[in-house]
């Protein structure tokens, strides 16, 4: 297999001023291809460290890649020292001159002498045209590896891999197929996730392989496939997946960019049933699971945010006795709410939240990350006491997860 390094250069990612973006989308595009990224580096604008880091590069990648650097200001060394590397001198390219010629006199600028210098180039390299852009890339095949070196600017470089570097590498490299399968749980943590399946991932062929990819509240499963037949490979992974779904269709809830609260919007779309939510702990953040998604209008018909209880009793006809008796962080409280938000609204169905999100609120009865969920439906209400312990931002996340996931379950008649 094609191996790959991506190296991004600049004192401004080091210090966190900068997001770097790049090495994702580069090692999505490669992957496309084939070429499986072994490492992702970061390094200053220092001359020394730069150099270390591609004698690094040079004995475990087969490509690598490097951006940043190639501005025109004196702190941008890559140029400088890519020449040294190959031990070349830099010599002013003509189509690159031309091409920065007109890049300014498009604009109707003149063009300096420091924006000229950007078109000097190691006499080793390749020119590689910027059609976005000042300062041209660069594709070297030095030390038994191919280097290629592009601006830090993400459009520019994302023109640049698009245009030119990624069809040379189709051309350069023989490369396998590579094909991903991503299955998204919920409801369920990775080690049981992992005990419930293990029998399956241990006859898994040798040239499918498994990844866990936990995240807060969701665990996906990534099948990958190395082969030399994409449509062989497609239906070796279905056939896998027909074997695993059965053994975990309770937490499944999509595949691939499925969203939760997405995947619960087509489920009342099929039945033609509405949706109204009573939020008190998770402050408008289930609403917003919901009306992130185009299309949300047709099933999702609003919402009363009762952060507090006179808006419960007032709004959403919660009795003062039942605050009065159980308090609002109770199963009492949460079903009061969530009858009371159906009824008003007029929905199918009705979810609701309340509970102690944190930091401070909690007692010894009640401590922090107590949170009851509900779903009215047709017939009745269904409660779910949460027990958490995250932040608070992570408490307000997890409960509209299970809420979400609360309603996904009705609907497929899962519920336990």
């Amino acid at each position: 297999m094609v191996r790959a390094e991506i190296i991004t250069i600049g004192d401004e990612i080091l210090y966190g001023q900068i997001l770097d973006t790049n090495t994702q989308w580069i090692s999505l595009e490669l992957d496309k291809l084939g070429i499986k990224t072994v490492r992702k580096s970061s390094v200053g604008d220092q001359k020394s460290e730069i150099l270390q880091i591609l004698n690094e590069a040079a004995q475990r990648a087969d490509v690598v890649f490097i951006t940043g650097g190639l501005g025109p200001t004196k702190d941008d060394l890559t140029k400088k020292i890519l020449a040294e590397y190959f031990d070349c001198e830099l010599e002013m390219h003509p189509v690159a001159l031309q091409d920065v010629t007109e890049f300014f006199a498009k604009r109707g600028r003149e063009l300096s002498d420091i924006n000229r210098d950007q078109t000097l180039l190691p006499t080793k390299a390749e020119f590689v045209r910027n059609a976005q852009g000042t300062a041209p890339g660069m594709w070297f095949n030095e030390k038994g590896v191919i280097w290629v070196s592009m601006p830090g600017v993400p459009y520019e470089m994302k023109n640049i891999m698009e245009k030119e570097v990624l069809p040379r590498l189709v051309t350069h490299f023989k490369t396998p197929v590579i094909f991903h399968k991503v299955i998204k749980t919920v409801g369920i943590g990775e080690s049981y996730l992992s005990e419930l399946i293990e029998d399956w991932e241990l006859q898994l062929p040798a040239h499918i392989k498994l990844a866990y990819l936990p995240s807060i509240g969701i665990v996906k499963l990534r099948l990958t496939a190395v082969g030399g037949d994409l449509a062989l490979l497609k239906s070796e992974v279905d056939a896998e997946l027909a074997k695993v779904n059965p053994l975990i269709q309770s937490y499944i809830y999509g595949y691939e960019k499925d969203e939760l609260a997405e995947v619960v919007g087509r489920l009342l779309l099929d039945r033609k049933a509405t949706l109204a939510i009573a939020e008190s702990c998770t402050g408008g953040h289930l609403a917003h699971q919901f009306t992130q998604n185009p299309g949300s209008s047709a099933y999702f018909v609003g919402g009363i945010l009762s952060y507090a209880n006179q808006v419960k009793i007032d709004q959403l006809g919660v009795s003062a006795s039942i605050l009065e008796k159980y308090g609002a962080v109770s199963e009492e409280c949460i079903q009061a709410m969530a009858i009371g938000v159906q009824k008003r609204l007029g929905t199918t169905y009705a979810l609701a939240t309340s509970g102690i999100a944190g930091p401070d609120g909690g007692t010894e009865e009640k401590p922090v990350g107590t949170v009851w969920i509900a779903l009215a439906h047709e017939n009745g209400v269904v409660t779910r006491k949460l027990t958490l312990g995250g932040t608070r931002m992570q408490n307000i996340y997890l409960s509209s997860l299970a809420c979400v996931n609360l309603l996904r379950r009705y609907l497929l008649n899962d519920l336990t």
